[in-house]
């Protein structure tokens, strides 16, 4: 895992719901926590692209829901500023399901995806499609 390079804004509090763009069968995914926040008592940490976050699976397939997973944001509403002041913002936020390790649990993931996640988590980068 290496340090993001920009600003990122945390966008996205605990019990926010994201989309699940890889193919693990999980559509609909909610933040349970964010790992390695350290914070405020009783502050709803909040989780940006690049943060890993453990999730429970909304919707999906029947093997998959009610999982309790890890999760990497790779996808944000919220615009956020990049060190070359150019600002970021997608459509949609979302999530790829990964081991605590950082491992990739798909094979595939939809649609774009951050520069900061690819960044800092490899497997994601090399799974990606598109990086924006």
């Amino acid at each position: 895992m290496k340090a993001i390079t920009s600003n990122v804004t945390k966008a996205l509090p605990i019990g926010a719901r994201l989309q699940c763009v890889d193919n693990t069968g999980a559509r609909e995914v909610e933040i349970i926590s964010v790992k390695g926040y350290k914070g405020v008592r009783r502050r709803l940490a909040p989780a940006g692209v690049g943060d890993m976050i453990v999730i429970s699976v909304k919707k999906g397939t029947v093997d998959m829901r009610k999982e309790v997973t890890t999760a990497v944001v790779v996808r944000q509403k919220k615009e956020y500023k990049r060190a070359d002041g150019l600002r970021i913002k997608f459509e949609d936020n979302a999530a790829v399901i990964v081991s605590p390790e950082g491992v990739l649990k798909g094979s595939e993931i939809r649609g774009p995806i951050a520069k900061e996640a690819a960044d800092r988590w490899p497997a994601i980068g090399s799974a990606a499609s598109i990086i924006v």
